[in-house]
């Protein structure tokens, strides 16, 4: 007979996957063949940028394109690829390869991975997945190696192009420019294709497949789509404008460029916090207003099913209609001539609760730890949980506890909160049996 306690659950299977991905990524980065100057990243370190590339974050103690040679930033490069797409979508693809066919199991787990929510089509969805993101990342890289051909040949424009191109399509912020974008902080056609792809990487491959299969007809869209587009245009603007209106007298900043590179700037600086950490502007310049309205919209993070992080723009608008109709007096949530199940509204109060939980309780041990302030510390643990990978500067400077502390949360803010939370306690069968129901006074 089959011993059933043996048999792992899909949020273990996911939350294993990514560990064994981690794990691997660890050991290789670990070795002195990893680094320019022959000496191996000590594990600690190893482990942090591991985490960081399969989580999609971004966070770095060591510079990745002057401290890791070629073999080193290819394996980064691989984790991310690895880490945006999920690692049952790389198993899936090959299992397809190969011809096998996929069991139910096997797609409990893919539809776990994907946030979808049922299993409708789960396979056909992990295909579009691919083939839609190799095609991105493809032409994207393409157009960024013609356009800095002539400024670093062809070469290492060829490289350049893909390595950026599939670091901002997964959302990941890794680059290899040490000073992120900010060299082009100007260039109107590297900020719009870093820019397009962040945005693309994060509204959901969901999203992305409705859009193709229904073309522009707004009406045919699923509400889950319709939410997400909304909500990340309002996004977008919230993120763009704030950053001009509350930089563009800051010296540090936006105050001495030219209009269209203030312009620009403000811009990428509003996509950006989309969970993906390249920076145009140099983030421990930026002022405390700006530095929290983007730790806001890193907790909100892309939506589900994407290559991004945070709490998800669909969470986040489910919270803001609930609390809406019930200040109005109405037990249910309406929008856009539907309304929202019960269970949807739970679970999103569920991930927006353990969320913030996880970010007071390792923020406070950051600040028991570290001798830092609080402003800087703050920021770094959203930008951990969101996998967002933006950065004051004090992330090389923390010890080993607290280098610890944010791979543990950039690996739960990737594999997502109640995945883990699913992972690590064991569900019990559900009762019948309800317990008599009292009221308590709240608020």
């Amino acid at each position: 007979m089959k011993n059933k306690t043996l048999e792992l659950t899909p949020p273990q299977i996911i939350s294993l996957g990514f560990i064994f991905i981690i794990g691997t990524g660890t050991i290789l980065l670990a070795l002195p063949l990893a680094s320019r100057s022959g000496i191996g990243l000590s594990l600690i370190d190893a482990l942090f940028t591991a985490t960081s590339a399969t989580a999609v974050t971004g966070l770095v103690v060591v510079d990745t394109g002057t401290y890791f040679n070629l073999f080193g930033q290819l394996v980064i490069l691989f984790m991310i690829q690895i880490g945006g797409l999920g690692f049952m979508t790389i198993t899936t693809l090959f299992a397809l390869a190969l011809g096998k066919r996929i069991n139910l199991r096997e797609r409990l787990i893919m539809q776990e991975a994907l946030n979808k929510v049922d299993l409708e089509g789960v396979v056909k969805l992990t295909k579009y997945i691919i083939i839609f993101t190799f095609l991105t990342e493809g032409l994207a890289a393409l157009v960024l190696t013609l356009y800095w051909a002539p400024l670093y040949g062809w070469g290492q424009a060829l490289y350049y192009g893909l390595f950026h191109a599939i670091s901002a399509f997964n959302n990941a912020g890794f680059d290899l420019f040490t000073t992120s974008m900010v060299r082009f902080r100007g260039d109107w056609l590297v900020n719009l294709v870093i820019m397009f792809l962040i945005i693309t990487g994060g509204l959901g491959f969901t999203v992305i497949a409705d859009i193709y299969n229904n073309g522009f007809k707004w009406r045919e869209y699923s509400l889950h789509t319709k939410l997400v587009l909304v909500v990340t245009a309002c996004l977008l603007v919230v993120g763009a404008a704030g950053v001009y209106v509350l930089e563009k007298e800051n010296p540090d900043t936006l105050k001495n460029l030219p209009f269209h590179e203030r312009l620009l700037a403000s811009l990428f600086q509003g996509v950006v916090p989309r969970t993906a950490g390249f920076n145009s502007v140099m983030i421990g310049q930026l002022r405390s207003p700006t530095l929290f309205l983007m730790m806001i919209l890193m907790f909100i993070g892309a939506s589900p099913g994407s290559t991004g992080g945070g709490i998800k723009t669909t969470t986040f608008i489910t919270i803001v209609l609930t609390v809406y109709y019930r200040i109005l007096g109405r037990e249910d949530t309406p929008v856009f001539n539907r309304r929202l199940p019960t269970d949807t509204i739970f679970k999103s109060l569920s991930v927006m609760v353990v969320g913030v939980l996880l970010v007071i309780v390792v923020a406070i041990m950051l600040l028991a730890i570290e001798n830092k302030p609080l402003e800087p510390v703050l920021f770094e643990t959203v930008s951990a949980f969101a996998t967002v990978g933006l950065s004051t500067g004090i992330t090389s400077q923390l010890t080993p506890a607290g280098k610890l502390l944010l791979t543990l949360m950039m690996f739960t803010g990737r594999v997502g909160p109640m995945t883990v939370a699913y992972a690590i306690v064991l569900r019990k069968t559900k009762t019948t049996i309800r317990m008599p129901e009292e009221k308590i006074i709240v608020g």
